[in-house]
Order: C-alpha cells, then sequence, then structure tokens
C-alpha cells in the first residue's frame, strides 16, 4: 500500500516563504502536504515536474466574487491563474447584513463601484440571507474550485443599521456605531475575516452616489477596529485616496493602532508627478518599525482598463450618437460605426457632453492608451501610444483610436493605462514591490467585468517581473512570496500559503518557460446573459486544493474541494 496519495516529483519548489528555490519532491496525504525531500517513498499517483516550479496556490486577498459564489462554484477568471483561495467583501461593498427594502441600494452600489450589471445581481442573487452570518452559512454549504473567505463589507453594515440615515452618509450616532459592533462581533464569531472599508471618491453607486462610508467619521473606523482587538482576530481592509499631495497614512495608523490587528490598503503610482508613493513608503516602513502591522496591496501591471464597442467603455460612448446606437446589438453596433456618416459625426462631436463624467475624459487619454495585441502586452513604451502612433501616421488619436476600435467581428481592445505607468513604463511598479511591506493583489475578481480582466495578475507578476522584464526583474521566490505566504499572513490563514508538511496541499505546478496570458474575450456567461472579460492562462501544468487536482495543462477537471474557510 503507498505511504501517500501523491507524490510530485523533482521539481523546482519555491515554497511561498522568500527562501532559494530548491530541488524536491513533494508528497500528499488525505489533502495536506505529508514530506518534502528527495527520493520519497512512492505514491498511489505521481507526476513529474521536473523542469517546473512548484508553489503554494496563490492567495488572492482583494476579489469581489460576492455576487458570484451564490449562483456559481467556479470563481473564474481567477482559477484559471492558480488562486487557491479568494478573499470576498473588499472595499466595504457586498450583499451582507442587507434588509429586503435596501436591496436596490446594494446592487445599485455594487454596479457602480465594480460594474456588475443590474440585471445580472437582480437575476442572480437569491437573497435568502439578511445577517452576515446567514450569508456565511449560505457559502458554507456549497463547494467551490477554490477556497472563500469574507470581510464584512461596512458600507452593507452601515446602511443595514442606519437604513437611508446610512446611504446619504449622515454622521453614525453613538447608538448606530454600537450596533455596528455589535453585528461585527457576531460576524467575527461566525468567521468574518475582518471588516472593509472605502473612503475614496471614486467609488459611487451607479446613481452616482458616494459610497456609503465615504465620510464614516474617525470615531465610527476606531470603534469597529476595537472589536477586532476585543475578540483578538480579523483584519481591516480599506482604501483611502492616498495619492494626492501631501497624503498621509495617519488615519490608517491610528485605525492599525486601534485594531491591534493587520490593516491592509491599496497602493499605486500616479502616471504624473509629484509623486506621492515614495512618501507612503517611507510612512508604510515607519508605522511597521513602531510595531503596527500595515500592508500596502499592489497591482503589478497598469491600473487601467480594457475599451472597445464591446465593453462598458470607449473614447466615444458619451457622444451623443454614439449613445444613438449604444443600445444596438453588437453586430449592428459596429455596422452602424463603419458608416462613414456616422464616423465624421462622433469624430466632431464634444469631447464629454457632461462634465461631471470624470471617465469620459479619462478614456481620451491617448498618451498612456495602446492596442492591447495577441498576446496582450501590458507595458509598452510611449512611442507606442495611440498618441504617438497618430502623430507618426499624420492623423488625430480619436481618429485612429475610432478606426482600431471597429476592426474585426467584434472591433478591437485598447489598453488604457491609467495609473502605474509613470513616465511610460511600470518602474515605479517594480520600486514599489520591492518594498517588504507591500504584497500583490488589487485583481478584483469578480468585478469591473466589463473594464479589465486584472484577475489573470499573479500569472502577468510571474511572466513579467520573474521572466521576461529587462531591467528590474526580481526573483521567483519573492514574486511567490507576495502573493502566498506574505497574503496568507496579512489574513491569518497560517495552514496556506507556504509548501511544509502538515499544511494544506494547495499547490501549483508551473511551467515558467511556457507561461503566458491569453488575450481577454467577452463571455456572455452571468446571469441574465451579461458579458464578462474572460482571460485564460497557458503554462499551468496542474493546480491542486487540498490535495484535490482542479486543474490539469489549463483546463479545469470539474472537481470542487473548496469551502467557505472561517478564521
Amino acid at each position: 500500500m503507498s505511504q501517500f496519495d501523491l507524490v510530485i516529483r523533482g521539481g523546482t519548489v519555491v515554497d511561498g516563504t522568500g527562501a532559494a528555490p530548491f530541488i524536491a519532491d513533494v508528497a500528499l496525504k488525505d489533502g495536506i502536504i505529508a514530506a518534502i525531500g528527495a527520493d520519497l517513498a512512492k505514491g498511489r499517483q505521481e507526476i513529474d515536474a521536473h523542469d517546473h516550479l512548484v508553489t503554494p496556490g496563490f492567495v488572492d486577498i482583494h476579489t469581489h466574487y460576492d455576487g458570484q459564489v451564490t449562483w456559481e462554484d467556479r470563481l473564474l477568471p481567477s482559477s484559471y491563474h492558480g488562486v487557491t483561495t479568494a478573499v470576498i467583501g473588499n472595499c466595504g461593498v457586498g450583499f451582507a447584513p442587507c434588509r429586503p427594502s435596501d436591496r436596490e441600494a446594494l446592487i445599485r452600489l455594487m454596479e457602480g463601484v465594480e460594474d456588475i450589471p443590474f440585471p445580472v445581481l437582480t437575476e442572480g442573487l437569491s437573497w435568502t440571507w439578511q445577517s452576515f452570518p446567514d450569508y456565511l452559512n449560505l457559502l458554507a454549504a456549497k463547494s467551490f474550485d477554490m477556497d472563500v473567505a469574507a470581510y464584512v463589507p461596512h458600507a452593507a453594515l452601515r446602511v443595514y443599521v442606519m437604513g437611508r440615515r446610512g446611504v446619504e452618509r449622515q454622521t453614525a450616532t453613538p447608538d448606530d456605531i454600537a450596533e455596528m459592533c455589535r453585528l461585527l462581533e457576531g460576524a467575527l464569531d461566525a468567521g468574518a475575516l475582518g471588516i472593509a472599508t472605502s473612503r475614496t471618491i471614486f467609488h459611487r453607486s451607479s446613481d452616482g452616489r458616494a459610497i456609503p462610508t465615504l465620510d464614516a467619521s474617525d470615531a465610527e473606523l476606531i470603534a469597529l477596529a476595537k472589536v477586532l482587538r476585543a475578540k483578538g482576530k480579523g483584519v481591516f481592509q480599506i482604501v483611502e485616496d492616498i495619492h494626492m499631495p501631501g497624503a498621509s497614512l495617519a488615519s490608517m495608523r491610528a485605525i492599525a493602532a486601534a485594531a491591534g490587528r493587520p490593516l491592509t490598503f491599496s497602493i499605486g503610482a500616479g502616471n504624473q508627478g509629484p509623486y506621492v508613493w515614495p512618501s507612503i513608503l517611507d510612512q508604510l516602513s515607519a508605522a511597521n518599525a513602531e510595531g503596527l502591522v500595515m500592508k500596502g496591496q499592489l497591482m503589478p501591471r497598469g491600473i487601467g482598463m480594457i475599451l472597445g464597442v464591446e465593453l462598458t467603455l470607449n473614447p466615444f460612448y458619451t457622444t451623443a450618437t454614439y449613445q444613438s446606437i449604444a443600445a444596438l446589438p453588437l453586430a449592428e453596433r459596429l455596422a452602424a460605426l463603419r458608416n462613414p456618416d456616422v464616423r465624421a459625426a462622433i469624430l466632431s462631436e464634444p469631447l464629454d457632453p457632461d462634465p461631471a463624467l470624470v471617465l469620459g475624459r479619462m478614456v481620451r487619454a491617448f498618451d498612456t492608451m495602446f492596442v492591447l495585441g495577441t498576446p496582450p502586452d501590458y507595458e509598452q513604451p510611449p512611442e507606442r501610444s495611440i498618441a504617438a502612433l497618430a502623430q507618426s501616421k499624420g492623423c488625430r488619436p480619436e481618429e485612429l483610436a475610432y478606426d482600431i476600435m471597429i476592426e474585426g467581428q467584434n472591433g478591437g481592445k485598447l489598453y488604457l493605462a491609467m495609473a502605474n505607468y509613470a513616465d511610460g513604463s511600470l518602474d515605479a511598479v517594480g520600486q514599489i514591490l520591492d518594498h517588504p511591506d507591500v504584497v500583490l493583489g488589487l485583481g478584483d475578481g469578480g468585478a469591473h467585468v466589463g473594464t479589465i480582466c486584472d484577475a489573470s495578475y499573479s500569472t502577468f507578476a510571474l511572466m513579467h517581473w520573474a521572466r521576461d522584464r529587462a531591467q528590474g526583474r526580481k526573483s521567483v521566490q519573492d514574486v511567490v512570496h507576495k502573493m502566498t505566504g506574505a497574503t496568507a499572513d496579512i489574513i491569518g490563514l497560517n495552514d496556506r500559503g507556504r509548501l511544509a508538511p502538515r499544511l494544506r496541499a494547495d499547490i501549483n505546478i508551473i511551467d515558467l518557460s511556457r507561461l503566458a496570458l491569453e488575450e481577454p474575450e467577452v463571455h456572455y456567461s452571468l446571469p441574465s446573459g451579461g458579458r464578462r472579460l474572460i482571460q485564460r492562462a497557458r503554462g499551468y501544468v496542474a493546480t491542486y486544493v487540498a490535495g484535490t487536482l482542479v486543474s490539469r495543462n489549463d483546463r479545469a477537471t470539474g472537481a470542487l474541494p473548496g469551502q467557505l474557510v472561517r478564521l
């Protein structure tokens, strides 16, 4: 009788700790790692991993599958990219707790903040819960292709307690705060991972309202943080506008100090100076040196959008003529856009009829807009921008973008790097990534379904930063660590994120030489026929969740060993 269920033979083990890779066998038994070493005994099954990386499964601490987990068992597109644990409830948005009278408000909030269409959520959500523990119980009864853990979304909590006053961002009374704290305590007892909130002006409902937590007082946030301290567990996740000149981590430091628990926040680089991120990193170092636990989350490529006729946004979506044909089926819309008279009309119309539509101006940033290409290229030099190419062709950038947009059967795709592209490259990203208190994340899996597909960040990070980039390349062990051991540590899931005996057998076997991203594709596979961008990868030889093979040679096996993780 075999001693092990599976032995992964002769792979290059990158164990998630940041230690140098080494050659070894990895043996699995009953869903855990049983042994790591040379010439291990024969397993009931064996897989040859020579010339391949053997890594922990990736722990993605910033996703928005809050709705998708209620109607689907595969967390696409994250499961194409080696993710074996996903955390939902980020940015303070989610669907529990929720009273029936507040359902539309939370749907509108998710639609606006995370670009998940109203019809998708209206049809997809069963609303068989009201409290956060009931929501967790629903998830606990399901199986997935990866594990799922959940923050309590502060916006939902605030609206549940304050009703319309919460939606209107009124100041919480002492009684309101006490009730929020009581409910947070109950959610933590039920297994919540912590609490997540947002104080950014960019998070708005689809009806234009700012997120209910935008003006939440320091007293409210500190009180919630103290619940984490009292329970001795949990994480505080927050999004703030720290990209502005003079930005400070002071309020986050106060929250982290009150909580006595890890605090994690979003960090990046603006495209134009003055650059704030060096000061933020200095403040981050000082906070951790003083004993606080504060960790930045970084997207390893540009923070941007994919634009096109089939997608939510394009450079012309606010013009009157485009609006008049926007509801047409795709083929008819493209046919209309190819009409010379329609083209001339759209190109002559104002840039942005409504000055309040910030995105209407951002989608004309032709200096940082590129043809995405096949395979997709996420770090192109400025001379390949739409602005530069148009200049070389002797035409306006609008004209070139328009003509690319109407190419092919479904239209061409443009890639807009709105941030993290300082001075025309990802150099700033590389410098931020080197900081010991910064991890990889912000993939937003399950969100922005018609504008981005950043859930592929893990594949990109390995390809670009650990293999392909000519300058500023990172070691493979550091890249793996920042999306396995380091992220698992933040959220307190100490049974995963590393390859060591007695830990969970969440494992990727990766052919790094062959690792590649495919072009994002539009699928109409959400409830009510809703569209979403899906991006596949090549080079994942196998992915195991708790010792069960969920993917082999980039294709799902159909196994669903993933479960709700309660902290």
